[in-house]
């Protein structure tokens, strides 16, 4: 088993030193050839520097540094996805540079996608745990507005699709990748979109989820995520 998992971090100075040793911790004690890919995007804090000497002190082929000027999720992980797909690898997914998905968490991923092209973790399917419960309005306000809107225009129905947290094969990715055009947090919806369009099977699994305080996604992003939304159904669909 080989695998690539992607970190996209924007301004994560505080954060991803703990995330990068856990996690090169944790695969480095399992039966599986890892790579970390570490894409920072639009960072103008110290995050450059801390992996630059992560990457010195572990052992350097398990950590990739990739350095774009432009910010944006959809575009850090399209990165990512793209350098991963030049290695011979069996499985490509990405995390949150916060550390919500623990490594455990990321594991049992790669422990259940069996014969599926993709798995996407789930907050909110049955069997799923958050640490601390999540505000009221942080889930219903997606279940009655931003979940109704996807299914209006995707057809695409899950628990729970902006988890950062999936894994997919690389064969599928292979296909995917070049089609992605979000840059920012409908990057998703996209890429799920588009793995229906091909007919790749992607799985749900429940996972354990450490709410983040601090997390980036703000009402107004929010705002440009539904017009995110529209530019990609015309993009896919005319």
């Amino acid at each position: 088993m080989k695998i690539s998992i992607i970190i996209p971090a924007y301004n994560e100075e505080k954060r991803i030193e703990k995330t990068i040793r856990t996690y090169h911790s944790f695969f480095s004690e399992k039966n599986i050839l890892f790579n970390l890919i570490i894409v920072l995007n639009g960072c103008k804090d110290n995050t450059l520097t801390i992996v630059e000497q992560l990457q010195k002190e572990l052992t350097p082929d398990t950590i990739l540094i990739i350095d774009t000027p432009k910010a944006g999720k959809g575009l850090a992980i399209k990165t990512g996805f793209t350098q991963a797909l030049a290695y011979d690898n069996d499985l490509i997914g990405f995390v949150d540079a916060d550390m919500a998905t623990s490594p455990e968490a990321f594991y049992d991923l790669i422990l259940n996608i069996e014969n599926n092209d993709g798995i996407i973790a789930s907050r909110y399917m049955p069997g799923a745990q958050i640490f601390p419960t999540r505000p009221f309005y942080k889930r219903y306000g997606s279940r009655i507005i931003y979940e109704p809107f996807v299914w209006l225009l995707f057809r695409l129905s899950y628990y729970d699709l902006q988890c950062g947290a999936k894994l997919f094969k690389h064969a599928a990715l292979e296909t995917i990748t070049p089609q992605l055009t979000v840059e920012q947090w409908a990057f998703d919806v996209e890429l799920l979109y588009l793995c229906k369009k091909a007919n790749y099977t992607i799985k749900e699994f429940p996972t354990v989820w450490n709410d983040q305080a601090d997390s980036k996604l703000t009402l107004k992003a929010g705002l440009r995520m539904f017009k995110a939304l529209f530019k990609v159904w015309r993009q896919h669909n005319l």
